[in-house]
């Protein structure tokens, strides 16, 4: 008499399959957070409470002293510096939206001599580190007298080449038939890019403003040389400043860290949905 085993079927090997995958998302997911939640925790505790050994992970004592001292410090002018980073982040967002989806949709969808060309030459210049460009952009802001204005950090940063491609990509997958549709109709190709093809990139769109502001709100290095005023600079590099100023004071650093993390949060809370929705097409098409 043969014992027959009962091997698992296929559905309850790739239900397990999935599981295993989401455990090990939500593991990575919180390895990833952990530095965060740390800091916002270590935002209300007090500085005694921070250097004392063993370390603590929730406040024993919650305070709000640390965000008091910094909202009533007068060397540290949060509103100006928020309005500085909000200026810069958004001008640069909309600026990069407008001529990514505009000249996507021309790549995308006209025929013209040397747009290949043009288009690799677009590319090529992801390829180009910062570094070597900083020179020629600060010498350019010198002759057009933009030197320590913040329209200085929107002039340069206009046409994304990153934006372009993947607008490009994403504008490919309009049908050819809908525009043929509007120009029967009597639109003009402005029309046509204004009412047709820019509700069509709205999840593309979503995605690139998201990561430009991102990128724009964090960056340190380019506003540090242009912006030479104390009034004119942007929250990462008051923040780096603050810290080096109370170095001693890593609670106050803590908090003055979530106030400049706050706005990136509140964007992609509202911009999730469509993020995830223009990441997952882009790859798709």
């Amino acid at each position: 008499m043969q014992l027959s085993v009962k091997r698992p079927s296929r559905k309850t090997k790739f239900k397990t399959g999935r599981i295993v995958i989401y455990l090990l998302l939500i593991l990575g997911s919180l390895i990833a957070m952990l530095p965060f939640v740390w800091m916002i925790l270590a935002s209300f505790k007090t500085g005694a409470e921070l250097r004392q050994i063993p370390p603590t992970f929730f406040p024993q004592e919650w305070t709000l002293d640390n965000y008091r001292t910094i909202l009533n410090d007068e060397d540290l002018p949060l509103l100006t510096f928020y309005g500085n980073s909000l200026f810069i982040a958004i001008m640069n967002t909309a600026l990069v939206l407008f001529t990514s989806s505009l000249f996507g949709f021309i790549f995308a969808k006209y025929r013209f001599k040397g747009k290949n060309a043009i288009f690799w030459f677009i590319l090529a210049t992801m390829m180009i580190p910062f570094q070597v460009l900083m020179i020629p952009g600060y010498l350019i802001l010198v002759k057009l007298g933009l030197l320590n204005s913040l329209w200085g950090l929107i002039v340069g940063s206009a046409i994304d080449a990153f934006g372009i491609f993947l607008i490009t990509q994403f504008a490919k997958s309009i049908p050819e038939e809908m525009l043929d549709a509007a120009r029967v109709d009597g639109a003009s190709e402005w029309r046509i890019y204004w009412k047709i093809v820019l509700p069509q990139l709205g999840p593309a769109l979503a995605t690139l403003g998201m990561l430009t502001f991102m990128f724009n709100w964090n960056a340190y290095l380019w506003p540090l040389i242009v912006l030479t005023e104390q009034k004119k600079r942007t929250l990462p590099i008051i923040l780096n400043w603050y810290s080096t100023q109370h170095s001693n004071q890593i609670h106050l650093t803590m908090a003055a860290s979530v106030l400049v993390v706050i706005p990136i949060l509140i964007v992609f809370l509202f911009m999730q949905r469509w993020i995830v929705k223009g990441i997952t097409l882009t790859g798709i098409k």
